[in-house]
């Protein structure tokens, strides 16, 4: 077998879930590059849909009129110096998913059930040769079930909303409480919602980051995923 061959089947697949506000893409963008692994970060697929629909006037529940325009969008992931840029049909629409708007609507479309199936095998495609670093709200239960490692990142509220405080800076004009209010909903709506609810999966490791920086995040799940390939 051929070295080439060799590393591909040393390598697994990386389960990256927890709610709103966690830290999950950074961790995952950065643990996949420390691997030379292909980072998938599905929540920005989701917002690419909810960016696409608001701009043409398609309300989430018209469930079939949302999965119709979903199937003929194309989405890609583009990795780069500055992080992974999103495209929808070409269009980079990385800055424009991450506002206040699409961020207060987002689970309403993720709850379309054909949306999600469609978006999942997607996802389960680009996962098919190992190698992948993949975060979310359902990907350890749902996406990647098979997953060899599962983490499970979560963090107090407060943090979480400080995080997304710095991150957005005064660009959007929000508060510090207005920012742990609407964390605190997206909770409720991730974890209430009938189709793929945010819990963590049976055998995932959890891992509070709240008094974590994150390269020792990064160096955590890195280490776990070391001990599983030479185990």
């Amino acid at each position: 077998m051929s070295r080439q061959g060799t590393e591909n089947n040393l390598k697994i697949n990386i389960a990256i879930d927890g709610p709103a506000g966690a830290g999950k893409s950074t961790i995952a963008r950065m643990v996949a590059k420390e691997l030379s692994y292909i980072y998938v970060d599905t929540g920005s697929m989701y917002r690419a849909v909810t960016w696409y629909m608001l701009k043409h006037g398609i309300l989430p529940e018209f469930s079939d009129e949302v999965l119709r325009h979903a199937r003929n969008m194309v989405i890609e992931l583009i990795p780069g110096a500055d992080g992974q840029k999103v495209l929808v049909n070409g269009q980079d629409v990385s800055p424009l998913i991450r506002s206040r708007e699409v961020s207060g609507i987002v689970s309403q479309y993720a709850q379309n059930e054909g949306l999600r199936e469609h978006l999942v095998a997607l996802q389960r495609e680009m996962a098919v040769r190992k190698g992948v670093v993949m975060d979310g709200r359902d990907i350890g239960t749902t996406v990647l079930p098979d997953a060899e490692l599962k983490i499970f990142m979560t963090a107090t509220v407060q943090e979480r909303a400080l995080r997304r405080f710095k991150e957005l800076g005064d660009a959007q004009g929000l508060t510090l409480e207005q920012l742990e209010k609407d964390i605190s909903e997206r909770d409720r709506l991730d974890e209430g919602r009938e189709v793929s609810p945010l819990r963590c999966a049976e055998d995932a490791i959890v891992l509070d980051t709240t008094n974590m920086d994150i390269p020792q995040v990064v160096e955590t799940i890195v280490s776990y995923c070391r001990t599983h390939t030479n185990s």
